[in-house]
């Protein structure tokens, strides 16, 4: 067993109780206010059905929720769905970041990396709501909602026989809340990262870095129209080898809110993400090309162009400097 393994191995130390702590109460003080932010006409103000004239609109049993008329209000809500409570709902409250490469879902990408050849990586996972206490819509849906994410994300080098380098394998439980153009998580994710043996068996003497993290995530996300959203999150792992607790992310995103057809329509997004264990220095994503939005799930297809600079996407190789050009598909349910 490695020394960094014993090292995480040790009683926990006051410090990091203390942090414990804190994060619990601020769970808890974040989850009071989102209870308190919801909409009245969940608490029985406006009964299903019964037409109310809000803002000067008249909404009727039925209508659908006017994105671009609350965010001109400030973010109050207008006209809006009923809420109720629903399993296995469609479309996903707090979407997955657009350029982020550690996201489940299903993705393909074919990338140039210095030094290491032409690489695949590929994603195989995705996301998906278990309940939902909130409104029916698929694409831009409101309320509570308790996500499941797990993925296997692979790297097989092109330029040796297709071999696997790497895999690492992720799954998370999201609990996500949404009003007007506000969007809120706290999530439990675990990561794990495996070297292939394929790459050990070409490389003898390379040693095992068995990078993991068990962690919680607190998220917040703004949508300053139906297409364009920025967002911010930080994590911190109660559990870990290799790494080190503390990581942050942020970024932007575009992409159609609504269904395309087949002429789709074009998307962009940035994401940085900052580690401890890199001295938080961390990497930067960018994607652009062309979606695909659903006409009645809302799930969105991307094909386009990526850039990746900074460490190894590949988490058993993180303190691999890598730059990426290359293209890939992506699939968010």
């Amino acid at each position: 067993m490695s020394s960094d393994s014993l090292q995480q191995q040790q009683p926990v130390h006051p410090a990091q109780r203390r942090t414990t702590l804190l994060l619990r109460w601020s769970t808890w003080i974040i989850v009071g206010c989102l209870v308190a932010l919801t909409p009245a006409s969940v608490q029985g103000q406006y009964a299903a059905g019964d037409p109310e004239v809000l803002g000067g609109e008249l909404a009727g049993p039925g209508e659908y929720l006017d994105l671009d008329w609350y965010l001109a209000q400030g973010g109050e809500l207008g006209p809006s769905e009923p809420w109720s409570l629903q399993l296995l709902p469609e479309g996903i409250i707090y979407k997955p970041y657009l350029a982020s490469t550690k996201e489940s879902r299903l993705a393909a990408t074919i990338v140039s990396t210095t030094k290491q050849g032409t690489n695949w990586d590929a994603t195989l996972g995705g996301r998906i709501g278990l309940a939902r206490l909130g409104t029916e819509n698929e694409v831009l849906p409101e309320g509570w909602q308790l996500d499941v994410e797990g993925s296997a994300q692979v790297r097989l080098n092109l330029s040796e026989n297709v071999d696997v380098q790497s895999v690492d394998f992720r799954a998370g439980l999201p609990l996500t809340y949404g009003v007007g153009p506000h969007r809120m998580k706290f999530a439990y994710y675990h990561l794990s990262a495996h070297i292939g043996d394929e790459y050990l068996f070409a490389n003898p003497g390379t040693p095992r870095q068995n990078f993991a993290r068990d962690a919680l995530v607190l998220g917040y996300a703004r949508y300053f129209s139906p297409e364009f959203r920025a967002y911010g999150e930080m994590g911190w792992a109660f559990y870990s080898i290799e790494s080190e607790p503390w990581e942050f992310q942020f970024g932007v995103d575009y992409s159609p809110s609504m269904a395309t057809g087949f002429q789709g329509s074009p998307f962009f997004g940035v994401n940085g993400h900052l580690r401890q264990e890199l001295d938080y220095s961390g990497t930067l994503s960018v994607q652009a090309g062309w979606a695909w939005r659903g006409d009645e799930t809302g799930h969105l297809l991307r094909a386009g162009l990526q850039y990746y600079n900074g460490a190894s996407s590949q988490f058993a190789f993180y303190r691999r400097f890598e730059e990426q050009i290359g293209f890939g598909l992506w699939y968010d349910y």
